[in-house]
């Protein structure tokens, strides 16, 4: 994966950069004219390593000391002389990184930017039959230029027309992530990207990292229920019952959710709660019943576990 220098209108034939020409009529209002995050590290691509140097790049700038050499060895696949977008994800979180899904969107990766937030995106510079995927960064941009800046093969700064750019991307159905710090979250994100994107780091984070991760989502959407039960799930993996129950009981009371219902129940029963696993339990089951039945057969479970253990406390 090599940088191409792709400028001027010639690699633009029967293209319309829509996204280009909406941002640049009505930009968003919160969007400087322009900008650079002069700051972001930059590693020159060797042949086929764009994809480490990309991701050294942007967990770099949130203060892991990693090198693309590292990262090589978790991304990089001889078999595809690339990177997929799937290990260039996980690698990022397992350095201790969120990687997320940005919206598919030119103003999306342009308001990253102006939040401080470098972007990983996918490019292929060659045409669709013959495919040249190439990572880059985007760290800047200039709307009066109509340019896009990335760090990007071996040039630090590369200017780019900001058509080019959606061009080229556009191929890879808009690819573009960002790599940040537990509790720090996209500007642009969208609650299924983010819960996909905890869900992934929780796999490998340390239980009190993700636990941090999952406050921030549910912080700024506190009446997403997956987001409220991740939150609880990763209180029970990091051995907090009583938060985890009380984050469940929030859940349930706010959305009256039969998953949140049922491990609402399998919380207090693990605290010896009975009388409150018995109530939680039986809404769980009701609310499978009649609303949620992809519930019902776990709801049911739960609810025969409390059972025995009263009968068990009552002998």
């Amino acid at each position: 994966m090599v940088a191409l220098g792709l400028t001027g209108c010639g690699t633009l034939a029967g293209f319309e950069a829509r996204q280009t020409e909406a941002v640049l009529a009505q930009p968003p209002a919160d969007l400087p004219r322009r900008l650079n995050l002069t700051a972001v590290p930059f590693f020159p691509q060797t042949a086929l390593q764009c994809g480490p140097a990309v991701l050294a790049t942007l967990l770099q700038h949130t203060g892991r000391p990693v090198s693309p050499d590292t990262l090589a060895r978790a991304v990089f696949v001889p078999g595809r002389g690339g990177s997929l977008q799937l290990e260039m994800l996980a690698a990022g979180r397992a350095h201790d990184a969120v990687s997320t899904l940005l919206p598919p969107r030119l103003a999306a990766v342009l308001r990253e930017v102006a939040a401080g937030h470098p972007v990983g995106v996918l490019l292929n510079l060659s045409l669709p039959i013959a495919p040249m995927w190439h990572y880059a960064v985007v760290v800047g941009y200039d709307l009066d230029q109509r340019e896009i800046l990335l760090r990007s093969g071996e040039t630090r700064e590369q200017r780019l027309p900001l058509a080019t750019f959606e061009h080229t991307w556009a191929r890879s159905r808009h690819w573009a992530f960002v790599a940040l710090p537990p509790g720090e979250l996209p500007a642009t994100a969208e609650p299924a990207a983010v819960r996909d994107a905890l869900l992934g780091f929780g796999l490998v984070a340390p239980p009190a990292r993700a636990v941090t991760a999952w406050e921030a989502a549910v912080t700024r959407w506190p009446d997403d229920p997956v987001l409220g039960l991740g939150l609880g799930n990763s209180h029970v993996t990091a051995g907090d019952l009583p938060r985890a129950a009380a984050t469940f009981a929030a859940v349930a009371q706010r959305t009256d959710s039969a998953a949140a219902w049922n491990n609402l129940a399998a919380a207090r029963l693990q605290l010896g709660d009975l009388p409150g696993a018995e109530a939680a339990a039986q809404r769980a089951v009701q609310r499978a019943t009649e609303a949620e039945p992809a519930w019902r057969e776990a709801a049911l479970a739960t609810q025969a576990e409390v059972a025995a253990a009263v009968r068990a406390a009552a002998r």
